[in-house]
């Protein structure tokens, strides 16, 4: 019976050539061997690795499933044996999955990824984007960037900044239109939602006191950049957060409005679940994601 790891290796051997006959080249093994190790992993996880007939075999989607995971298995096994000084750029090999919110994941994170894949030309980044927090356990996401308190112990969270909002309008606008100075007032004039792409409904527009809903918005959106858009374009006010409105505010293209209501400002996390041993590049970006956003 073959060594287990060995069969892995012979395994994903064959998922990166996609040839049992390449497979054993690389290998210096004979093709009936690398036959012989996929049948007996096939028959250890009951399931079907590799689809063949008599002119190639193709990769099942439960194989490319046991490739992804075998080879970080291997990748932490293999690392144990390599020097802790001048480890290579290899222990970075693999993919790394993360969610944000899609204006902070644009402008923030993905010039620091781009920066990491480059540095480290093995790793690869899946980056979904979306202003509707993911289940990262459910979704086998490794790292996750967003706005509120993680209280879920399956997490271990890092808080690397706060960010404030704004309602805020152009002075073309207040100068067309007058400036509110109650909430109530917001009735009387036109103004911007971002739409929960789950529910289709509206998000409300937090305060101090409670939540507010414009109920006949000017404007709607699921993109808050092209929310941002609309208010600089000077249609309506809307409340936008600080990591996109504040340079306009400094420059004077935004005008910050009903500033005693602003709500508390909301707390930034970067978290990751807590499961097994953490690979190097998840740990790598993590780190790196902690460093660079706790600095802006």
């Amino acid at each position: 019976m073959l060594n287990r790891l060995e069969m892995l290796r012979i395994f994903l051997a064959a998922a990166d050539t996609g040839s049992f006959k390449d497979a054993a080249v690389r290998l210096g093994i004979s093709p009936q061997a690398v036959t012989r190790a996929v049948q007996e992993l096939e028959r250890i996880q009951a399931d079907l690795l590799f689809h063949r007939n008599t002119r190639q075999v193709r990769i099942t989607a439960f194989g490319e499933e046991l490739a992804e995971r075998a080879r970080d298995r291997l990748s932490q096994i293999d690392a144990l044996f390599v020097p802790r000084k001048g480890l290579p750029s290899e222990e970075f090999r693999g993919i790394v999955r993360l969610t944000a919110p899609k204006a902070l994941g644009r402008l923030g994170i993905l010039p620091l990824l781009a920066d990491l894949a480059i540095a480290h030309p093995g790793l690869r980044i899946d980056l979904g984007l979306s202003d509707t927090p993911a289940d990262v356990v459910d979704e086998r996401i490794d790292i996750g960037v967003r706005f509120g308190a993680i209280r879920d112990s399956r997490f271990i969270a890092r808080k690397v900044a706060t960010y404030a909002f704004h309602v805020v309008g152009t002075p073309a606008l207040i100068a067309r239109v007058g400036e509110p100075t109650q909430i109530q007032d917001l009735e009387g004039l036109p103004t911007t939602v971002m739409n929960d792409v789950t529910t289709g409904r509206p998000w409300p527009w937090w305060f101090v006191q409670g939540q507010y809903t414009p109920s006949l918005p000017t404007f709607a959106s699921n993109d808050s950049e092209a929310e941002r858009d609309a208010v600089l374009g000077g249609l309506a006010f809307g409340q936008i957060a600080g990591f996109l409105a504040d340079e306009h505010i400094a420059a004077g293209r935004l005008i910050p409005v009903l500033e005693k209501f602003a709500p508390h400002p909301w707390d930034l996390y970067v978290y990751r679940p807590q499961r097994g041993p953490v690979a190097p590049r998840v740990r790598l970006v993590f780190d790196q994601l902690v460093s660079v956003l706790g600095a802006g």
